[in-house]
């Protein structure tokens, strides 16, 4: 097994059979490939992790996919939306406690209209100058991405779930196109922004074939970012008997992700922290560079439920911060206090 890693952490490259291979190795094995991706993930960024302030701004959603705890049709969902100047409060408060990136997250809801999400970029980039501008907001056209990115909008989050359309189908209503989730992608890129998609590991029909499938595309797309973590069902979705996605597999995905494509911005989860205690440890040790925390009002944390049992609902942003550094420090790591941008990237 060491030499299919060897060479692999030579070639950049993998066949399927060589994936089903590292899919299946043991603990030992897996050690030694994080041990490699690990390596590589120094030699880039030296041993610092990014932070990145996570403001999660409504779990109102027009699509209804099946693994999702804020679908459309769940009618259990408390829903909330965050206004332009509780967001701005969110970011006031990360800036003080030493943020330079802000993530908006959130469904697909169209009280937010472009003008009211250009006017939030430009208002959190003309305060804070040094800091960047990280949308996760799901599909769009290409004019309204284009706008948010001349409003000042640095980077876009959208995972594609799967590249394969038979397991697409299987995770999402008729109404949604892998197509255009991928169209989407592309054409992020091509307006300049540092563009992430990325997967959930061990989702209902997810298979060898599937995974390989999803290298091929991120070989393709070469995104600067691929956040990645465990499948967790949600009690209140069609998935919500399924199994939850295994955090070894996570972790051999994340190095694996981590030797094709050395200067990725690579995220520890919630989802793997959520899934295992030592899950973000375990993800940066195994070739992650990034961390999340949630600086969204307490009183909505637990509202944004995409799945079971998520961490860190009940924490002020300080503690969640204060927390991590520490975590991040027991294992010889240190948090970077700059944007984390992609290596060598240069906005358009």
């Amino acid at each position: 097994m060491k030499k299919i890693i060897d060479r692999f952490c030579e070639t950049k490259k993998l066949n399927k059979e060589e994936l089903k291979a590292l899919l299946n190795i043991s603990e030992e094995d897996r050690e030694y490939l994080s041990e490699r991706a690990r390596e590589i993930s120094v030699s880039v960024f030296g041993r610092r992790i990014y932070l990145r302030g996570l403001i999660e701004i409504s779990c109102y959603c027009k699509n209804d996919c099946y693994y999702c705890g804020i679908r459309r049709s769940n009618n259990n969902a408390e829903r909330y939306r965050l206004t332009p100047e509780q967001i701005m409060q969110c970011a006031d408060n990360g800036y003080e406690l030493g943020f330079r990136t802000f993530v908006l997250q959130g469904g697909e809801d169209s009280w937010y209209t472009d003008d009211i999400i250009c006017s939030i970029v430009y208002d959190i980039k003309k305060k804070y100058k040094d800091c960047a501008v990280t949308l996760s907001l799901g599909e769009k056209s290409y004019e309204s991405y284009k706008r948010y990115f001349e409003s000042g909008a640095d980077r876009y989050l959208l995972r594609h779930e799967t590249a394969d359309n038979e397991h697409y189908a299987k995770l999402h209503p008729a109404e949604m196109s892998l197509d255009n989730r991928k169209q989407c992608l592309y054409n992020l890129k091509e307006i300049g922004y540092q563009v992430g998609c990325g997967i959930m590991v061990g989702s209902p029909w997810q298979s060898v074939d599937t995974i390989f499938e999803d290298l091929k595309f991120m070989s393709d797309l070469q995104p600067h970012m691929i956040g990645i973590g465990p499948f967790i069902h949600h009690k209140d979705t069609p998935f919500a008997d399924c199994e939850n996605g295994s955090i070894h597999t996570t972790l051999v995905l994340l190095s694996i992700l981590r030797i094709m494509f050395p200067k990725v911005l690579l995220p520890a989860t919630t989802a793997l922290g959520t899934a295992d205690p030592m899950g973000r440890e375990k993800g940066i040790l195994a070739g992650a560079n990034v961390l999340m925390p949630n600086l969204s009002p307490v009183s909505v944390r637990k509202k944004y439920s995409l799945y079971d049992n998520k961490i860190c609902t009940g924490e002020e942003a300080a503690e969640c911060r204060g927390c991590l550094e520490r975590r991040i420090q027991s294992i010889g790591y240190e948090v970077d206090r700059g944007r984390g941008d992609y290596p060598d990237f240069k906005r358009s």
